[in-house]
């Protein structure tokens, strides 16, 4: 239902996205979108490209009088650092770097110029990301559906942050999204935020980077999101997907789901629970203590938490040069540096915040139909939830032919 396209170069004039399939009627301006652009810029552990860069986005298509008019809607964001780049020589770049798009994009495509490939295969290409990903957020918060993240852990530094049960979920995720909006490494465990830093300044004058874990918990989100029909149609595989285009992701799961392989599914699987209504404003409604799931059964959402935790690997251009081969002499050299960050786990973590905002906005049109916010609106009132009286059994027996 909606799809997004981005295009541009790291140093190129502009990054340039078309979002398609946004409903008509959703009140939209570059304030809704800036903060989120703003928030992928901080974090300790940026280089210096987040020194020059002011993300400003611009919408030129899609919006009309101040609403989207169900028409793509373009966006725009200028690359301030291409003043510095236009009209120059560019030097060749034939050494690649390991764990970055060089080799792989010279031999997909034929180029001879690596740096073709570190232009376009480049995570700023994510502030385009982040832009689409704000429109979809905005859409929706019109459902009170919210989106938060927080870094889990950086290097061989882990934040204590248990995945909270039920009752409390709601509570414990918000004040980690602001507590985590506090914290320059985007941690919510202050004593953890503290070793982190440190880890980040060490690995600075070691010459090094470092990944890390982070967790995207979305909150609000109905029941009914996503099906098991096909493969490509699982919201956990959609998800799992998203987060994992993200650069320099290398894993990706829903909840805690390496940790659950380990242990027995009587320890792992959400017991269903009766909560009794007074029958009339308050059904009977079915209920679970834990969320080990991450809010996904069966590729559908359970209309608990959505919880997506991703792991980022370290940067891969370091200033202590790598070994690699010059490919226009075709001896061993050293690779060289390019400006890059330190450790971007805290940023990736507000990317990944917008590709699953996309995911499950995506899943929401697909569920109620998108042409206009009103329809929206409407059929969202009437969606089946986790009640008795929303699950009537025939409870008479049938036959398969």
């Amino acid at each position: 239902m909606l799809r997004f396209l981005t295009a541009g170069e790291s140093h190129g004039s502009e990054l340039t996205a078309i979002l398609e399939g946004i409903p008509a009627g959703l009140p939209l301006s570059p304030e809704h979108i800036q903060g989120d652009l703003r928030r992928r810029q901080k974090g300790y552990g940026s280089g210096g490209r987040m020194g020059i860069e002011k993300d400003t986005v611009r919408l030129s298509a899609g919006v009309l009088g101040g609403y989207t008019t169900g028409a793509p809607i373009a966006l725009h964001i200028a690359n301030l650092d291409h003043t510095h780049w236009c009209g120059r020589e560019i030097a060749p770049m034939t050494i690649p770097r390991p764990g970055h798009a060089d080799l792989t994009g010279a031999i997909k495509y034929g180029l001879r110029d690596l740096r073709l490939a570190l232009e376009r295969a480049s995570a700023r290409e994510t502030a385009a990301r982040v832009a689409v990903g704000a429109v979809c957020r905005h859409l929706l918060s019109q459902f009170d559906i919210i989106i938060g993240s927080y870094v889990v852990s950086i290097g061989d530094v882990t934040a204590a942050l248990p995945m909270p049960d039920n009752e409390v979920a709601h509570t414990t995720y918000l004040a980690r999204f602001q507590a985590a909006e506090a914290s320059e490494v985007r941690c919510p465990d202050p004593e953890a935020a503290k070793r982190m830093h440190q880890a980040i300044w060490d690995a600075m004058q070691a010459k090094d980077t470092l990944g890390g874990i982070f967790e995207v918990v979305a909150l609000g989100v109905p029941p009914g999101l996503g099906s098991y029909v096909q493969w490509d149609r699982r919201l956990s595989a959609r998800l799992l997907a998203a987060v994992g285009s993200i650069q320099a992701v290398k894993g990706a799961e829903i909840g805690p789901a390496f940790e659950n392989a380990r242990l027995p599914g009587t320890q792992v699987h959400d017991e269903i629970l009766l909560k009794a209504g007074d029958g009339s404003s308050q059904p009977n409604e079915l209920t679970r203590r834990t969320n080990r799931a991450g809010g996904l059964e069966g590729g559908i959402s359970t209309g608990l938490p959505i919880v997506v935790r991703a792991a980022m690997k370290p940067i891969s251009t370091t200033l202590k040069p790598l070994r690699s081969v010059d490919l226009a002499t075709g001896q061993p050299a050293a690779t060289r540096y390019e400006r890059s960050d330190f450790c971007a786990v805290p940023r990736a973590a507000v990317v990944a915040e917008a590709m699953v905002a996309f995911v499950l906005a995506d899943a929401l049109i697909e569920k109620l139909g998108g042409d206009s916010l009103d329809e929206m609106r409407t059929r969202y009132a009437t969606l089946r939830r986790a009640r008795l009286s929303d699950l009537p059994m025939d409870n008479v027996p049938w036959q398969m032919f």
